[in-house]
């Protein structure tokens, strides 16, 4: 959806008052996928923060904020869901596909703006981007062609490479929908996708030692919250058997990881203000177009590269937002 329509859609209620709306604390609630701790939830949340501070939101003076951690625990994820539902409040941020179907079931009310989802349409979120159609909408994690992208990628820095192994968990990642965008890019690149759907950490190494069994085999991780969680066991067992990997977020690439290619989150965070602002002055999320992200950013791992004995062509590194030496 383009930003232009979107910001039409917001701005037609943007000229009313703030002050109108704004003599009682306003509330909405938060639930995200990682733990409190987590540095880059935190930097995610202060851009949410900085985006309702633009609009005139101030958390604690006249906007409450519940949020709710469910540490990567997904059997935590309809609790969480549930226990946030019950404090009532206005609006709901839903950070992942899992998060968002745990407070789809609890109410068809509560506007759901959601982010980190991939394919909402398939996931039963909304109608259309255009118009969402029920209590849910927000900002696209990726749209279809990343992946593409992805493997065009692995493709430049390992160009003999045959065989990509697509690793994700069915349960927190629309992984069908992956596999089938990869399968049909692979086509032209002269590449097979050796699906690979997890539910531990013993699979992700079952699938890694399979398409390492034959040379020019590589990894193309997916956007998961369990892949996040083992992150760290993915790099190391990329490095031991020597497959050139790509990941979804910077993330990887600083622990060590080859090269990402994904939405700028803290960004993403602070666009989804926009959505809450429109939704606390009268807006229904019906008629807020989902969005595409703005920012993706582009991070290389130099020292990975050359201890897998891969030149980094000039064509990537011209394009890298980041290169770690």
């Amino acid at each position: 959806m383009r930003r232009r329509q979107f910001l039409g859609v917001v701005g037609a209620v943007a000229a009313i008052p703030l002050a109108a709306r704004a003599q009682q604390m306003r509330h909405i609630g938060v639930l995200v996928v990682s733990a409190k701790d987590d540095p880059d939830t935190a930097a995610r949340l202060a851009g949410l923060r900085q985006g309702l501070e633009r609009l005139g939101w101030f958390e604690g003076r006249n906007i409450r904020i519940d949020y709710r951690y469910a540490g990567g625990r997904t059997d935590q994820f309809q609790a969480l869901a549930q226990e946030l539902v019950a404090l009532k409040p206005e609006a709901i941020l839903a950070h992942s596909t899992p998060i968002a179907t745990a407070l789809q079931r609890e109410s068809r009310a509560i506007p759901i703006v959601f982010v980190n989802v991939s394919d909402p349409i398939g996931s039963g979120f909304i109608a259309s981007l255009a118009r969402p159609g029920g209590n849910l909408t927000g900002i696209l994690l990726y749209e279809e062609g990343v992946i593409g992208k992805w493997l065009a990628m692995l493709k430049e820095i390992a160009p003999r490479l045959e065989r990509v192994a697509a690793i994700g968990s069915p349960k927190t990642t629309p992984y069908d929908y992956f596999v089938r965008s990869a399968e049909t890019a692979a086509v032209s690149l002269g590449m097979k996708i050796m699906p690979s759907a997890m539910e531990s950490i013993d699979d992700v190494e079952l699938a890694i030692q399979s398409v390492a069994r034959a040379p020019n085999g590589g990894l193309l991780v997916l956007p998961d919250s369990m892949n996040i969680a083992y992150r760290d066991r993915i790099i190391a067992l990329a490095a031991q058997h020597g497959l050139p990997a790509v990941y979804f977020a910077r993330l990887f690439v600083a622990a060590g990881g080859l090269m990402s290619y994904g939405t700028d989150l803290v960004d993403v965070f602070r666009q989804a203000a926009s959505y809450f602002n429109g939704i606390l002055r009268g807006v229904v999320p019906s008629d807020l177009p989902v969005q595409a992200p703005t920012k993706y950013e582009t991070t290389v791992n130099f020292k990975t590269a050359k201890a897998l004995g891969l030149q980094v062509p000039p064509s990537l590194l011209v394009r890298a937002d980041e290169v770690i030496e």
